[in-house]
């Protein structure tokens, strides 16, 4: 008798097991992959950075499998991104428009995976999404707080490459300025480097000895130079990417949150749902503190009236 029941216990044992099993195996063939291919580094405080975090944010708030490779140069890119589809990567995000040609070229070998081109611009093909900004409007905002904050009449755009993300932003900027000082003057510069602190600080300090007392750098790394710059020659900036008067309380006017961590979890919440389109999902400009594009904290410097009118620009902004 005692045998049977042992043996019993041992079937109902190892049934479990299976089940068991069978379950864990199941959950893991159902959880969500999510990879990211990064340009630069994921601890640069700016661009790669909040990339980065977006992927964490993910893992933790979809309980997705992540993966992700940074420093990744534009020839390297395409075999990055085929090498994460090669595995299985449901979601595989190019982190930044310089990614666009290389998703163009390698997402119709792989149609089960869903690209996504943060800053993209080029959007279909079954299978690719972008995620972008209202950048005029950002630009627009920042160009009102310079016209409203600069003494010489003079304001500063510093950009890396010319793509629709740098390009917009210099576009809605100039236009915030030049809509409320029509004789003033507005110097851009392109450095054609995302990450270089020196050539950010010498472009800034370039545009500083012409006459501009308020710059607006929006590269991911080289920000920092420009900002050193600013906070040594005493003229305001403004920040990107994430909320930088925390560390530059003495020069960050207002700050671009450009939250794309925030706007990868969205896009990785549909692949998700299996909702996920291929098309450009564009987040406007909002006040709100937990919107995905939003503004940041504004310096003591900058007056009530000047606010009103900064904010009611993001009440406006459109696509």
């Amino acid at each position: 008798m005692k045998i049977a029941m042992n043996r019993r216990l041992v079937l109902a044992v190892g049934a479990l097991s299976v089940g068991l099993m069978a379950a864990h195996v199941a959950e893991a063939k159902d959880k969500l992959k999510v990879a990211a291919v990064m340009p630069g580094n994921i601890t640069d405080k700016s661009w790669n950075q909040a990339g980065y975090e977006g992927l964490k944010r993910i893992e933790s708030e979809l309980g997705a499998e992540i993966a992700f490779t940074e420093k990744v140069a534009q020839p390297d890119q395409a075999e990055a991104l085929s090498d994460f589809a090669r595995r299985g990567y449901a979601v595989v995000y190019g982190h930044g428009g310089e990614f666009q040609d290389a998703v163009n070229k390698i997402a119709k070998k792989f149609p089960k995976t869903k690209f996504v081109v943060n800053n993209g611009t080029q959007p279909g093909g079954g299978n690719i999404s972008t995620i972008s900004f209202n950048y005029k409007q950002f630009g627009e905002v920042m160009g009102t707080i310079a016209a409203r904050m600069s003494k010489t009449g003079k304001v500063g755009y510093i950009g890396a490459q010319k793509i629709k993300f740098t390009t917009d932003l210099e576009i809605g900027f100039r236009d915030g300025f030049k809509k409320l000082r029509p004789d003033g003057t507005v110097l851009s510069v392109f450095t054609n480097d995302w990450d270089d602190i020196a050539k950010g600080k010498e472009a800034a300090l370039s545009e500083i000895s012409q006459g501009a007392d308020v710059i607006f750098p929006t590269m991911d790394n080289a920000v920092v130079g420009s900002l050193q710059a600013a906070k040594e020659k005493k003229v305001w900036a403004f920040g990107v990417y994430y909320d930088a008067i925390k560390d530059w309380p003495d020069t960050v006017l207002q700050s671009a949150i450009l939250d794309i961590g925030a706007g990868m979890v969205t896009i990785a919440k549909l692949a998700g749902e299996n909702k996920l389109k291929p098309e450009a999902y564009i987040f406007n400009v909002e006040a709100s503190s937990k919107a995905v594009a939003r503004l940041g904290t504004f310096h003591s410097a900058v007056g009530e009236s000047v606010r009103t009118e900064a904010l009611a620009i993001t009440k406006a902004a459109k696509p």
